[in-house]
């Protein structure tokens, strides 16, 4: 059963995050109980789901606020589960930021972002936190017909500076801006890789290289000039990026006076498209890519060779007898001179999965919903249930597999029949379980009748 591996992986996964039993117990409860909850996931709503509506709640909040336990810990599964299902080659780990929209204004953190599904042409802000995750991309073609996908392993918060008022102090100017240069999303960014390679080492990883996969928030001059021992970074680029090569070893300069763009390679005649095959959109499929190698951004990575792939617009049809139509062009510049070019493809489409990742924890698993305020809850009730979102992928990965298996519930006959269960399809299935059987002892016997009832609650 899905519930019974699920709780396997958080009584041994977990048991070493928290401090005492009790409160072990109770982060396990809450792990399972929020998936399944219905409407918004608040805490209130899970503790009246696991059957403790009539009795005191401060425990569960001080879960979050009082108790020494740190975010980093509740993911060491899912790092242990892809060193032993992968053992050969590189580590691809896709990283973002997200939003999380908030109304309170004494909430510690929150401040004024620019919205990023504001249009174009109209940039509009949303006010709230922001959050940095990194989710490592488990590659299923390996072992058949099935996309790729990601499971995070780190949700930290990333605060944004505050500027202060017109009112500052010479003082306060001159420290805002020295935060501005250390706390900023690509500084933390660092800080989160850095300790990510360190857990790894730890667990048995220190052999492989750790590659990040970004957009291009990621492709700035503080990601590409880091010195990171087993670290390679690769990340979308402008389209109008100023390049060039190494000037010859006669002169005295140290770049070319040749200047080109990305674009200009991809319009470039002399240059032919290389073909590769990888695994994109439920298929193997063929694509057009160029590679320039020993490139110089001279305002980005400076002397510091990288590695520009220009990969050509994807053909695509609406319908069976409609026009073909043509995707953007992509243009990634990679500090790894050595990993083969089809990987670096392959991981350019693959980093998409991190983008499922933020649907689904907001969408489904409600993620910041909770109404908390503390300092400490702030940010680890949003980890916690992130956490808890990456041990039900685990969980239904090593109990049926990546693929859709006859073991979910059986889909409605307007969907079509998906090769891989989507997060919607396993929490169907959990709270499946939950209505016929009684999957665990840390949930109330009454925990599928409360999930209905304290619904609009």
């Amino acid at each position: 059963m899905l519930s019974e591996q699920l709780q396997t992986l958080l009584q041994r996964g977990w048991r070493l995050a928290f401090p005492t039993t009790r409160t072990h117990h109770r982060a396990m409860q809450h792990a399972i109980a929020l998936p399944c909850v219905l409407g918004r996931r608040t805490i209130t709503r899970t503790l009246c789901a696991l059957g403790r509506s009539e009795q005191d709640w401060s425990a569960d909040y001080k879960l979050f606020s009082r108790c020494r336990w740190q975010a980093e810990q509740l993911f060491q599964p899912v790092l242990d589960e892809h060193l032993q299902r992968y053992p050969q080659g590189p580590i691809f780990v896709a990283v973002d930021d997200t939003k999380l929209r908030k109304t309170g204004k004494k909430i510690p953190g929150t401040g004024w972002q620019r919205d990023p599904l504001s249009p174009p042409f109209h940039v509009n802000f949303l006010y709230g936190l922001r959050f940095l995750q990194a989710s490592l991309l488990f590659p299923h073609y390996r072992e058949g017909d099935y996309s790729a996908r990601a499971l995070p392993v780190r949700f930290q918060a990333a605060a944004v500076v505050k500027k202060p008022g017109k009112r500052a102090s010479e003082e306060q100017l001159n420290e805002y801006k020295l935060l501005k240069q250390i706390k900023n999303l690509s500084t933390q960014t660092l800080e989160l890789l850095r300790g990510l390679r360190t857990n790894l080492d730890e667990r048995g990883g220190s052999g492989r290289l750790l590659l990040m996969v970004g957009d291009g928030s990621f492709c700035n001059k503080t990601i590409f000039r880091a010195q990171s021992p087993g670290i390679e970074w690769l990340a979308r680029c402008r389209k109008d990026a100023r390049l060039c090569f190494a000037a010859p070893a006669a002169e005295r300069r140290k770049y070319a006076q040749e200047i080109f763009t990305p674009e200009q390679v991809r319009q470039n005649t002399e240059l032919g498209w290389q073909r590769v095959q990888i695994h994109f959109g439920g298929k193997r499929r063929w694509l057009r890519y160029k590679e320039v190698q020993a490139v110089l951004w001279k305002r980005g990575s400076g002397t510091r060779p990288l590695r520009l792939l220009v990969i050509a617009p994807v053909p695509y049809k609406l319908s069976k007898h409609s026009h073909t139509n043509y995707r953007q062009p992509a243009y990634f510049l990679s500090t790894d001179l050595t990993t083969s070019t089809k990987l670096l493809v392959q991981a350019c489409f693959d980093r998409w999965q991190i983008e499922v990742n933020h649907r689904d924890e907001k969408d489904i698993l409600g993620v910041g919903q909770a109404q908390v305020w503390s300092t400490q809850s702030v940010p680890r009730q949003p980890a916690l249930a992130v956490a808890a979102y990456s041990m039900l992928l685990l969980a239904a990965l090593r109990e049926f597999g990546p693929g859709r298996t006859d073991n979910y519930v059986l889909q409605p006959r307007w969907r079509k029949q998906s090769k891989r269960p989507s997060f919607l399809d396993i929490v169907t299935l959990l709270r499946k379980e939950c209505s016929e059987t009684t999957v665990s002892h840390l949930l109330h016997p009454n925990f599928a009748q409360n999930l209905t009832l304290y619904a609009d609650t």
